[in-house]
């Protein structure tokens, strides 16, 4: 059974930074694609980041391109999602998922979800 955990929200300021970790155990092998996402209260999950180890890509929406960037370490078998300038708008409870056959943003594809950390973005 595949485990997900993220780390490293927390509290910044306005035009700080933050690194996410998501560290997978199990049977992590059998999926390509890994993706964070994000829900902010009342608000729909919406993705933010996928990468796809088939054909090495990485994709971002619109609202984070430029300032996130996503990576991997397959010694550890954790994906990091460095953020940068980051916005109140960005303040949200980060999920990285997996299980997906390619990369999309409908959330219901993924079959294995973390319990997600807190980024606040605030002054």
């Amino acid at each position: 059974q595949v485990q997900l955990v993220e780390s490293g929200g927390d509290l910044v300021q306005p035009g700080g930074s933050l690194r996410l970790s998501c560290a997978a155990s199990g049977l992590t092998s059998v999926s390509n694609v890994i993706s964070w996402f994000r829900q902010a209260p009342g608000k729909e999950r919406e993705g933010v980041s996928c990468f796809n180890s088939e054909d090495g890509i990485t994709h971002y929406t619109y609202p984070v391109k430029g300032r996130f960037t996503m990576s991997r370490d397959k010694v550890k078998n954790t994906v990091y999602l460095e953020m940068r300038s980051l916005k109140p708008e960005d303040t949200a409870v980060y999920y990285c998922a997996i299980g997906a056959d390619f990369c999309t943003w409908y959330h219901g594809s993924y079959r294995s979800w973390g319990q997600g950390t807190q980024v606040t973005v605030s002054s």
